[in-house]
């Protein structure tokens, strides 16, 4: 299988999810926030100084959301696909649940309550 090669939005959003998840960001984002809070006296807790946190976090916020999302669907996928393979490769494995993914949810409802009786019927002879 070819290496493929990611788009400058994958990799833009690999490294700042890997940069975001760090504890020193975590630090970094409390120091603004403790820093935002000490110069509330010197702005007089002004709409302005209130209106400066608040749109900052509002812009980081919908940005990330993005980002952890495609960052999500794409570990998602890659989930899948090993998941995928582990049932391919396995004889008595049913090739049907290959592509439970692309099911619509009465037929992942159907699908789930037969394995919910076959593990039932494990526990009652078990």
């Amino acid at each position: 299988m070819p290496a493929s090669i990611n788009s400058p939005f994958t990799r833009f959003a690999k490294r700042i999810s890997t940069f975001t998840g760090r504890p020193l960001t975590f630090l970094l984002a409390v120091l603004i926030i403790v820093v935002w809070g000490v110069t509330g006296p010197l702005f007089g807790f002004s709409d302005t100084w209130q209106l400066a946190i608040n749109t900052g976090t509002t812009i980081v916020t919908f940005l990330m959301v993005f980002l952890i999302q495609n960052t999500q669907n794409r570990d998602t996928e890659a989930l899948q696909i090993k998941l995928d393979e582990l049932i391919r490769v396995q004889r008595e494995a049913n090739n049907a649940l290959l592509d439970l993914e692309e099911l619509d949810d009465d037929e992942l409802d159907r699908i789930r309550q037969v394995y919910l009786e076959l593990a039932r019927r494990e526990r009652d002879q078990g």
